[in-house]
């Protein structure tokens, strides 16, 4: 008589399947559990292991429930006004912004002033007018004016270009 075989819990091929399976779960189970504790802040940081954010330019990135420092100093740029072209739906872009200084470098950058006038008016006049319609392109025209006002005062003299009015007419 012909003997016959009858899969049992020894079967290789069962038995791998069975660890592909309970390695998957476990390691979803392990992410779950991950993002819920990092999200619920259970386990905060703590000032030993916690480092300040910064941003792509290495300035620090102030949060909202850190406070703003009081140790610093705005300088306040002369307005622009740059002309868009005569294709231009818009013809004018009126521009008004203050830098935030470290107060010990407040009268170099306000001696600086008419370079860092001259770079930001050149870079806006570059720029096309879609791109000055856009709102959603304000932190990406922002940053790149950041940029060239700190490589013109220096890096770590200027911490932040806010601008006070953005105005196409």
């Amino acid at each position: 008589m012909t003997e016959a075989t009858t899969p049992t819990d020894d079967d290789p091929a069962k038995r791998g399947k069975k660890a592909v399976f309970f390695g998957l779960f476990g390691a979803l189970a392990l992410g779950v559990v991950g993002f819920f504790v990092t999200y619920s802040g259970i386990f905060p940081a703590t000032k030993s292991d916690s480092k300040p954010m910064v941003d792509s330019h290495g300035a620090p990135i102030e949060s909202a429930h850190m406070p703003a420092s009081s140790n610093v100093v705005f300088v306040e740029l002369d307005p622009l006004v740059i002309s868009l072209g005569r294709y231009a739906s818009s013809r004018h872009l009126r521009f008004r912004a203050h830098l935030e200084v470290e107060p010990e470098f407040a009268d170099e950058v306000s001696h600086l002033a008419p370079r860092v006038l001259d770079v930001l008016n050149t870079y806006l006049r570059a720029i096309a007018e879609n791109e000055l319609e856009d709102p959603a392109s304000m932190n990406r025209l922002r940053a790149q004016m950041l940029r060239r006002v700190q490589v013109v005062v220096g890096t770590g003299k200027v911490r932040d270009l806010l601008i006070t009015e953005f105005v196409l007419n």
